[in-house]
């Protein structure tokens, strides 16, 4: 063989080796992939206090009705009950009573919670607000389906002469309690009537309200609608007071119409 036909022969081969050794080096080498989960910064929570379940009005909390939940540290809003600042909350509140109704799993304001005194009624009353009762039937109690909490119109009726005359003497009122007792029918069957409905008043509403009682006829409670809670619920036929607190009433007297001073056993508003 020709000494050229050698050389380039060999040159053939060194080329082949070392095309395949690159490649040997570059499939050999390894592919490093990071397995690192990446890192996410989690929100700083405080747990803060909930109910366990639903709590109606009037009722008193216990340890089973309310427990602590992980809640985002800048969700905490002012009257909400924090571990961080009353560690011993779930049984320091032991016997409290619920003012307005609590949802599962809503948390605890101090809002909605009175002080664990005797004195139930007097907690729930918010600040300025008188609790008057009234008498009721089935027929003047929205057929026994008004529950505390809800809102009432109080209608008034009495009669003159020959006609009855209707007014409205309150306006979307709080119903505060209802005083139950069981009535058994002639089947055996018993059922929960309520004889007596305690009302959130202003001082204002509560003179008209026994003003209303001593002249009516018949006093009804009217139930309205969750979508009027928000409408005012001061409103008051004031005008059955007087200046010193006693009805005004107009006497007729011969065709004329003469103020009277309260006293007056016949008349007409």
């Amino acid at each position: 063989m020709k000494p050229v036909r050698v050389i380039i022969l060999a040159v053939a081969v060194a080329s082949a080796g070392l095309a395949g050794l690159l490649a040997l080096k570059l499939t050999s080498g390894k592919t490093v992939i990071s397995t690192a989960e990446p890192v996410i910064e989690r929100e700083p929570t405080v747990n803060v206090l909930v109910a366990s379940k639903g709590l109606p009005v009037g009722s008193r909390l216990s340890p089973d009705a309310v427990h602590w939940l992980s809640w985002p540290k800048d969700g905490v809003v002012e009257g909400l009950i924090t571990e961080e600042l009353r560690p011993n909350a779930v049984t320091d509140l032991q016997g409290v009573v619920v003012r307005l109704p609590m949802f599962n799993g809503e948390p605890v304001r101090q809002e909605k919670i009175a002080d664990s005194s005797s004195r139930i009624m007097s907690s729930l009353l918010p600040a300025g607000k008188r609790a008057v009762a009234t008498e009721i039937t089935v027929a003047t109690g929205a057929g026994g389906f008004i529950l505390p909490n809800d809102r009432v119109d109080v209608i008034m009726v009495r009669k003159n002469d020959e006609n009855f005359l209707t007014e409205t003497v309150l306006s979307n009122v709080r119903v505060l309690a209802i005083d139950q007792q069981v009535e058994e029918k002639e089947d055996g069957t018993k059922s929960v009537v309520g004889t007596t409905a305690t009302l959130e008043l202003t001082p204002d509403q509560s003179k008209v309200m026994t003003v209303a009682q001593q002249m009516a006829e018949r006093l009804s409670l009217v139930l309205r609608s969750v979508a009027d809670a928000q409408e005012p619920d001061t409103i008051a036929a004031d005008h059955l007071l007087s200046g010193d607190g006693r009805p005004s009433i107009q006497v007729i007297k011969s065709g004329s119409i003469v103020k009277g001073d309260g006293n007056s056993s016949m008349g007409q508003k």
